[in-house]
């Protein structure tokens, strides 16, 4: 038997995927459908036919899940960036767990994964929002999500996941755009001015950043609406133009130019104050940011007298964290805009025991290492998505820091870095956090201690 786009079957759904997604088994043939939850059966239609597997969709749920429920957002079916709303918050984090397990499982690593650190109130965490501005299909402006894999716009109302005062002040300040008529991107001719919205909030101190990403240099009634937004909202610390005028999916450019206030917010975690500037990256969660960098500090067995190296350091977090713990830190960061808001950071908070160093991990490390005679006691991995590069796994195999902290947000890089570093370390642990509810993303701490 083969499978033909449009077809219906009635399927029992018999696992969930990685991103949530339900899995079904056609005459041996697996099925993915987004939507369904393990247990169901339900009636679908092909969408998609591969050599290997197949994409359906759900056309109707005949045997519902204990697990199911109905989505307060009227954009779930749209968006796609909360794919697991349907579902109770306890069932994401039971899916989530099982896919790191089975990721590593898969490499031949059997390490136990605790129980998931999940949120207490898993809704509207966000506090960085991120919305296109544009035109539908009838020539109306629009803000809000990109649907998924397109460039068409979700206008947005109320997200449950993005920080409600960013939410209104982004609204407002759409509400102004349309009133004066100010030119939105139009991304097929390349022309209008403003292409997206970018809101951070430091939800410690309630500071607000609004970030204006424009195609060109100059927008239409620009002080106008910095006038607006600040006498509205007097939260807005800072208001800055990022200037994007290339074709690109990117989302800011390389140039900012500031409106109003110092170009900057602050936040705080653990106790300690952190400048977030446009370009920053700092985590999206602080609720849970906070018990992720506890646990990662936590498994550093930290005694006072040991020297840390912070690679993929970002703006300096974890490492400022637990400086009051560790005799000297080095941080490595490929980004020097984020190397000089962690020199900052750690200035305004009495770190004297911190070095930041502007660099790719894979190159710095070994020559900073060979210059200066310094080997560290314990690691603290943070990469981007893709993971450790090969050269600097290399170079810690070598040097040997007796304790390894790997903070990941991608379960299969993680496994094929952990497969690196068996080699010399015992995976002592791994602990989850769930930074991204009802989403399909999960982040991980591993501890390492060598053998």
């Amino acid at each position: 038997m083969k499978l033909e786009k449009n077809q219906v079957y009635e399927v029992n759904i018999l696992d969930n995927g990685i991103e949530g997604e339900g899995i079904a088994k056609i005459e041996g043939f697996t099925v993915f459908i987004p939507g369904a939850i393990k247990g169901e059966k339900v009636k679908i239609k092909i969408l998609k036919v591969l050599s290997s597997h197949a994409f359906g969709k759900v056309e109707e749920i005949l045997e519902k899940s204990e697990y199911r429920r109905e989505p307060e957002c009227k954009a779930f079916n749209k968006c796609g960036g909360c794919n697991m709303r349907h579902m109770t918050y306890e069932k994401t984090l039971e899916i989530k767990k099982n896919s790191v397990e089975s990721t590593l499982k898969k490499q031949g690593i059997n390490v136990g994964v605790k129980e998931i650190i999940g949120m207490e109130e898993p809704f509207f965490y966000r506090n960085k929002l991120q919305y296109p501005v544009g035109k539908d299909i009838n020539g109306n402006i629009v803000l809000g999500i990109f649907a998924p894999r397109s460039h068409r716009i979700i206008e947005t109302k109320k997200c449950f996941i993005q920080n409600e005062e960013l939410q209104e002040v982004a609204n407002s300040i759409f509400e102004f755009i349309k009133e004066n008529d100010i030119p939105v991107y139009d991304e097929e001719r390349l022309t209008g001015q403003i292409r997206h919205l970018v809101l951070r909030i430091g939800v410690k101190t309630g500071e607000i950043m609004v970030c204006i990403v424009s195609n060109t240099e100059k927008i239409s009634k620009e002080q106008e609406l910095v006038n607006y937004i600040v006498s509205k909202f007097p939260n807005v610390k800072t208001v800055v133009k990022n200037i994007n005028s290339k074709n690109t999916n990117v989302i800011l450019g390389d140039r900012n130019v500031v409106l109003y206030g110092d170009g900057y917010i602050y936040d705080e975690l653990l106790g300690f104050k952190f400048k977030i500037s446009p370009m920053s990256f700092y985590q999206v969660n602080p609720f849970q940011t906070e018990k992720l960098y506890s646990k990662a500090i936590e498994y550093a067995s930290l005694t006072g007298n040991e020297t840390v190296f912070d690679l993929y350091c970002g703006i300096g977090t974890i490492g400022i964290c637990s400086s009051k713990k560790i005799k000297k830190l080095y941080g490595i960061e490929t980004i020097p805009e984020a190397i000089e808001d962690a020199k900052k950071n750690a200035e305004l908070n009495l770190v004297e025991n911190a070095e930041f160093i502007v660099g790719d991990v894979e190159k710095t490390l070994p020559s900073f290492i060979e210059r200066n005679n310094i080997v560290p006691d314990v690691v603290f991995l943070d990469p981007p998505r893709k993971g450790c590069d090969k050269t600097a796994l290399e170079t810690i195999l070598k040097i040997k820091p007796s304790r390894i902290v790997y903070v990941s947000c991608n379960p299969a890089t993680l496994t094929r870095d952990l497969k690196i570093l068996e080699k010399s370390y015992e995976i002592e642990e791994i602990t989850s956090v769930d930074m991204f509810p009802y989403t399909a993303h999960i982040e991980n701490i591993a501890i390492l201690k060598l053998r």
